[in-house]
Protein backbone atom coordinates (compact mmCIF):
# COMPACT_ATOMS: atom_id res chain seq x y z
CA UNK A 1 0.00 0.00 0.00
CA UNK A 2 1.70 3.41 -0.70
CA UNK A 3 0.53 6.63 0.76
CA UNK A 4 0.78 10.61 0.17
CA UNK A 5 1.34 12.39 3.73
CA UNK A 6 2.32 15.73 4.53
CA UNK A 7 5.16 15.79 7.62
CA UNK A 8 3.66 18.96 9.49
CA UNK A 9 4.35 20.21 13.09
CA UNK A 10 3.12 23.06 15.72
CA UNK A 11 5.34 23.80 18.13
CA UNK A 12 7.90 20.88 17.69
CA UNK A 13 5.01 18.26 18.55
CA UNK A 14 5.05 16.90 14.79
CA UNK A 15 2.47 14.33 13.00
CA UNK A 16 2.40 13.20 9.69
CA UNK A 17 -0.86 13.93 8.43
CA UNK A 18 -2.84 11.84 5.55
CA UNK A 19 -5.50 12.52 2.96
CA UNK A 20 -8.27 10.18 3.78
CA UNK A 21 -10.70 11.70 1.49
CA UNK A 22 -8.58 10.84 -1.91
CA UNK A 23 -6.98 7.86 -1.18
CA UNK A 24 -8.05 4.61 0.70
CA UNK A 25 -6.91 4.72 4.08
CA UNK A 26 -6.98 1.73 6.78
CA UNK A 27 -4.11 1.68 9.08
CA UNK A 28 -3.16 -0.74 11.82
CA UNK A 29 -1.13 -0.48 14.70
CA UNK A 30 1.84 -1.95 13.55
CA UNK A 31 1.77 0.30 10.57
CA UNK A 32 1.15 3.28 12.55
CA UNK A 33 4.02 2.46 14.34
CA UNK A 34 6.21 2.07 11.40
CA UNK A 35 5.27 5.28 10.16
CA UNK A 36 6.00 7.05 13.61
CA UNK A 37 9.50 5.45 14.17
CA UNK A 38 12.25 7.46 13.83
CA UNK A 39 14.92 5.99 12.14
CA UNK A 40 12.96 3.29 10.13
CA UNK A 41 10.26 5.36 9.12
CA UNK A 42 8.75 8.95 9.07
CA UNK A 43 9.36 10.18 12.30
CA UNK A 44 6.21 11.75 14.31
CA UNK A 45 4.54 12.11 17.84
CA UNK A 46 1.02 11.28 16.06
CA UNK A 47 0.17 10.40 12.89
CA UNK A 48 -3.53 12.38 11.71
CA UNK A 49 -6.15 11.24 9.09
CA UNK A 50 -8.47 13.63 7.09
CA UNK A 51 -11.34 12.05 6.51
CA UNK A 52 -14.88 12.39 5.23
CA UNK A 53 -18.04 13.44 7.69
CA UNK A 54 -19.60 10.65 9.15
CA UNK A 55 -22.52 13.18 10.29
CA UNK A 56 -24.44 16.58 9.37
CA UNK A 57 -23.38 20.05 9.73
CA UNK A 58 -19.55 19.23 9.95
CA UNK A 59 -16.75 19.46 7.46
CA UNK A 60 -14.03 16.67 7.92
CA UNK A 61 -14.34 13.85 10.58
CA UNK A 62 -10.48 14.04 12.15
CA UNK A 63 -8.78 10.86 13.33
CA UNK A 64 -5.33 11.01 15.72
CA UNK A 65 -3.10 7.97 16.27
CA UNK A 66 -0.41 8.00 19.17
CA UNK A 67 3.22 7.07 17.91
CA UNK A 68 2.36 3.51 20.16
CA UNK A 69 -0.29 2.67 17.41
CA UNK A 70 -3.06 3.50 20.21
CA UNK A 71 -5.66 6.12 18.63
CA UNK A 72 -6.93 8.65 21.07
CA UNK A 73 -9.62 11.40 21.12
CA UNK A 74 -8.19 14.36 21.07
CA UNK A 75 -5.04 16.68 19.91
CA UNK A 76 -5.18 20.23 19.84
CA UNK A 77 -1.12 20.87 17.86
CA UNK A 78 -2.60 18.26 15.57
CA UNK A 79 -6.26 20.25 15.37
CA UNK A 80 -4.43 23.56 14.29
CA UNK A 81 -1.97 21.12 11.92
CA UNK A 82 -5.77 19.95 10.44
CA UNK A 83 -6.97 22.90 9.34
CA UNK A 84 -3.83 24.37 7.39
CA UNK A 85 -3.80 20.88 5.75
CA UNK A 86 -7.11 20.99 4.59
CA UNK A 87 -7.04 24.74 3.24
CA UNK A 88 -3.70 23.94 1.88
CA UNK A 89 -4.73 20.77 -0.25
CA UNK A 90 -7.76 22.68 -1.42
CA UNK A 91 -9.79 20.37 0.49
CA UNK A 92 -11.92 23.23 1.67
CA UNK A 93 -12.04 27.16 0.90
CA UNK A 94 -13.40 27.98 4.29
CA UNK A 95 -11.43 29.44 7.23
CA UNK A 96 -13.41 28.14 9.47
CA UNK A 97 -14.81 24.38 10.02
CA UNK A 98 -15.94 22.12 12.19
CA UNK A 99 -14.27 19.13 12.97
CA UNK A 100 -15.52 15.50 14.37
CA UNK A 101 -13.59 13.82 16.65
CA UNK A 102 -14.04 10.76 18.77
CA UNK A 103 -14.63 13.30 21.70
CA UNK A 104 -16.58 15.49 20.14
CA UNK A 105 -16.98 18.24 17.65
CA UNK A 106 -14.08 21.04 17.15
CA UNK A 107 -13.86 24.11 15.47
CA UNK A 108 -10.68 25.11 14.31
CA UNK A 109 -9.98 28.76 12.21
CA UNK A 110 -7.56 29.71 10.01
CA UNK A 111 -6.23 33.47 10.95
CA UNK A 112 -5.15 35.89 8.29
CA UNK A 113 -1.50 36.02 9.91
CA UNK A 114 -1.43 32.58 9.25
CA UNK A 115 -1.97 31.59 13.35
CA UNK A 116 -4.55 29.08 14.11
CA UNK A 117 -7.50 29.60 16.41
CA UNK A 118 -9.17 26.00 17.61
CA UNK A 119 -12.61 26.23 19.87
CA UNK A 120 -11.55 23.21 21.98
CA UNK A 121 -14.44 22.83 23.79
CA UNK A 122 -15.79 23.02 27.54
CA UNK A 123 -13.50 21.21 29.46
CA UNK A 124 -15.03 18.34 31.74
CA UNK A 125 -14.08 18.33 35.03
CA UNK A 126 -16.17 15.95 37.12
CA UNK A 127 -13.34 13.04 38.09
CA UNK A 128 -16.19 9.97 36.39
CA UNK A 129 -15.99 11.63 33.50
CA UNK A 130 -12.41 13.06 33.05
CA UNK A 131 -11.80 9.07 33.99
CA UNK A 132 -10.17 9.79 37.16
CA UNK A 133 -11.35 7.52 40.11
CA UNK A 134 -11.72 10.07 43.33
CA UNK A 135 -14.27 10.43 45.43
CA UNK A 136 -13.86 14.16 45.74
CA UNK A 137 -14.47 17.12 43.39
CA UNK A 138 -11.52 19.16 44.94
CA UNK A 139 -10.15 21.04 42.21
CA UNK A 140 -6.50 19.79 43.87
CA UNK A 141 -6.12 16.22 44.85
CA UNK A 142 -3.59 14.25 46.28
CA UNK A 143 -2.12 11.49 43.93
CA UNK A 144 0.33 8.49 45.52
CA UNK A 145 3.17 7.56 43.30
CA UNK A 146 5.29 5.09 45.36
CA UNK A 147 7.78 5.31 47.55
CA UNK A 148 6.67 7.98 49.89
CA UNK A 149 6.11 10.21 46.83
CA UNK A 150 2.88 12.17 46.63
CA UNK A 151 2.17 15.06 44.18
CA UNK A 152 -0.65 17.28 44.20
CA UNK A 153 -2.92 17.35 41.03
CA UNK A 154 -6.09 18.72 38.96
CA UNK A 155 -7.15 16.38 36.59
CA UNK A 156 -9.21 17.56 33.67
CA UNK A 157 -10.44 16.44 30.13
CA UNK A 158 -9.76 18.58 27.04
CA UNK A 159 -11.10 15.41 24.96
CA UNK A 160 -8.27 13.24 26.71
CA UNK A 161 -7.42 13.41 29.68
CA UNK A 162 -4.77 15.64 31.83
CA UNK A 163 -3.21 15.51 35.37
CA UNK A 164 -1.55 19.22 36.15
CA UNK A 165 0.73 19.60 38.86
CA UNK A 166 2.46 22.83 39.68
CA UNK A 167 6.45 22.85 40.25
CA UNK A 168 9.28 25.37 41.11
CA UNK A 169 10.96 24.79 38.23
CA UNK A 170 10.03 23.05 34.89
CA UNK A 171 13.64 22.86 33.85
CA UNK A 172 14.66 20.31 36.77
CA UNK A 173 11.12 18.97 37.30
CA UNK A 174 10.98 15.04 37.26
CA UNK A 175 9.41 14.62 33.87
CA UNK A 176 11.18 11.14 32.72
CA UNK A 177 10.67 9.93 36.65
CA UNK A 178 7.02 10.68 37.88
CA UNK A 179 5.52 11.21 33.31
CA UNK A 180 5.45 7.12 33.50
CA UNK A 181 4.16 6.71 36.41
CA UNK A 182 1.24 9.10 36.08
CA UNK A 183 0.09 8.34 32.60
CA UNK A 184 -0.62 4.68 34.31
CA UNK A 185 -1.66 5.59 37.43
CA UNK A 186 -4.43 3.07 38.21
CA UNK A 187 -6.52 6.00 39.92
CA UNK A 188 -6.54 7.04 35.45
CA UNK A 189 -8.17 3.73 34.29
CA UNK A 190 -7.59 5.40 30.45
CA UNK A 191 -4.31 6.48 31.15
CA UNK A 192 -3.58 10.12 31.14
CA UNK A 193 -1.05 12.98 29.81
CA UNK A 194 1.13 14.31 32.66
CA UNK A 195 1.42 17.95 32.86
CA UNK A 196 4.33 20.08 35.10
CA UNK A 197 3.87 23.78 34.90
CA UNK A 198 5.47 26.54 36.27
CA UNK A 199 3.53 29.80 36.98
CA UNK A 200 5.78 32.75 36.22
CA UNK A 201 2.89 35.35 36.70
CA UNK A 202 -0.90 35.09 36.17
CA UNK A 203 -0.73 35.60 32.33
CA UNK A 204 2.20 33.13 31.61
CA UNK A 205 3.39 30.06 32.20
CA UNK A 206 6.10 27.20 31.44
CA UNK A 207 5.01 23.79 30.76
CA UNK A 208 6.32 20.35 29.91
CA UNK A 209 4.19 17.50 28.64
CA UNK A 210 4.65 13.91 29.22
CA UNK A 211 2.28 12.52 26.45
CA UNK A 212 -0.08 9.21 26.75
CA UNK A 213 1.39 6.44 24.46
CA UNK A 214 4.11 8.80 23.07
CA UNK A 215 6.26 10.23 25.91
CA UNK A 216 7.87 13.73 26.32
CA UNK A 217 6.90 15.86 22.91
CA UNK A 218 8.08 19.62 22.57
CA UNK A 219 4.40 20.98 22.82
CA UNK A 220 0.97 19.64 23.57
CA UNK A 221 -1.70 21.79 22.78
CA UNK A 222 -4.31 20.12 24.94
CA UNK A 223 -1.93 19.81 27.48
CA UNK A 224 -1.40 23.57 27.34
CA UNK A 225 -5.43 24.16 27.53
CA UNK A 226 -5.56 21.97 30.79
CA UNK A 227 -2.96 23.63 31.91
CA UNK A 228 -4.39 27.24 32.00
CA UNK A 229 -7.76 25.57 33.09
CA UNK A 230 -5.84 24.42 36.24
CA UNK A 231 -4.21 27.49 36.80
CA UNK A 232 -7.48 29.17 36.80
CA UNK A 233 -9.66 27.04 39.07
CA UNK A 234 -6.52 27.25 41.49
CA UNK A 235 -7.16 31.44 40.92
CA UNK A 236 -3.03 31.34 40.02
CA UNK A 237 -3.60 32.30 36.59
CA UNK A 238 -5.88 34.80 34.85
CA UNK A 239 -6.94 34.63 31.02
CA UNK A 240 -5.99 35.09 28.64
CA UNK A 241 -2.24 33.14 29.35
CA UNK A 242 0.63 32.71 27.43
CA UNK A 243 2.27 29.55 27.51
CA UNK A 244 5.71 28.61 26.99
CA UNK A 245 6.73 24.94 25.86
CA UNK A 246 10.04 23.91 24.75
CA UNK A 247 8.85 24.13 21.01
CA UNK A 248 7.01 27.75 21.04
CA UNK A 249 4.33 29.41 22.60
CA UNK A 250 0.99 28.98 22.61
CA UNK A 251 -2.08 31.57 23.43
CA UNK A 252 -4.45 30.14 25.49
CA UNK A 253 -8.22 32.19 26.73
CA UNK A 254 -10.79 30.78 29.40
CA UNK A 255 -13.77 32.53 30.43
CA UNK A 256 -14.50 29.97 33.45
CA UNK A 257 -16.61 26.87 34.10
CA UNK A 258 -19.32 26.56 31.28
CA UNK A 259 -17.03 27.92 28.51
CA UNK A 260 -14.92 26.67 25.40
CA UNK A 261 -11.00 26.90 25.74
CA UNK A 262 -9.77 28.88 22.94
CA UNK A 263 -6.32 27.61 21.95
CA UNK A 264 -4.12 30.04 19.23
CA UNK A 265 -0.49 29.23 17.73
CA UNK A 266 1.00 28.26 14.29
CA UNK A 267 0.91 25.01 11.81
CA UNK A 268 3.88 24.14 10.18
CA UNK A 269 4.40 22.23 6.76
CA UNK A 270 7.06 20.51 6.73
CA UNK A 271 7.57 18.75 3.42
CA UNK A 272 5.16 16.17 1.12
CA UNK A 273 6.51 12.84 0.16
CA UNK A 274 5.11 9.36 -0.06
CA UNK A 275 5.42 5.92 1.90
CA UNK A 276 5.43 1.96 1.30
CA UNK A 277 3.19 -0.10 3.85
CA UNK A 278 3.44 -3.37 3.72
Amino acid sequence: MRLRFTKMHGLGNDFVVIDGVHQHVALVPPQVRAIADRHFGIGCDQLLVVEPPTQAGVDFRYRIFNSDGGEVEQCGNGARCFVRFVHDKGLTGKREIRVETRSGIIAPRLEADGQVTVDMGVPVLEPARVPFVSDSDAVVQPLELGDGVRVAITAVSMGNPHAVQVVADVDTAPVAQQGPLIERHPRFPARVNAGFMQVLDPQRIRLRVFERGAGETLACGTGACAAVVAGILRELLVSPVRVATRGGELEIAWAGPGTPVLMTGPAVTVFDGEIELD
